[in-house]
């Protein structure tokens, strides 16, 4: 068996925002020249995910409004008043700390004659919640 293990180092300018990461991951597949396998790929941050959806920008926006429903960003630490506990620690993230867990950690892809196996439409993207500086991608590509 093969392995292939691989950060990928992503800084997004602002605070929220999906960046395609599909083409990197392709890249990392054929380096790792596993024919036969699984492509792992996570966010190494609690603010941040991994997903595999459409690459449609109506989607992406529709995503950003679904999130911002369910779990507003809001500075403050008073939940009467639509804050959290969370930013007592003296942060301003905690709606992205929910938000990850809604779009989930990590994708596991399987590889086959030597490509992703995935479905026509699916593209893989990180989906940064807290951004303005540096954070890290787990790939792991193991196989034959």
């Amino acid at each position: 068996m093969k392995t292939l293990t691989k950060e990928l180092w992503m800084e997004v300018p602002s605070r929220r925002g999906i960046v395609s990461i599909h083409r990197d991951v392709e890249q990392l597949v054929r380096e790792s020249g596993i024919q036969e396998g699984m492509a792992l790929i996570n966010a190494m941050h609690i603010t941040a995910s991994v997903f595999i959806n459409d690459n449609e920008s109506g989607l992406h926006a529709d995503y950003e409004r679904w999130l911002e429903d369910l779990v507003p960003f809001n500075a403050g630490t008073d939940p009467a008043s639509g804050g959290y506990m969370h930013n007592r620690t003296g942060e301003d993230n905690a709606d992205a700390h929910h938000k990850r867990q809604i779009m989930g950690r990590e994708v596991v892809v399987a590889i086959t004659d030597g490509e992703l196996h995935l479905g026509p439409w699916e593209h893989i993207f990180y989906y940064e919640f807290d951004g303005r500086r540096r954070k890290r991608i787990l790939v792991k590509i193991i196989g034959e």
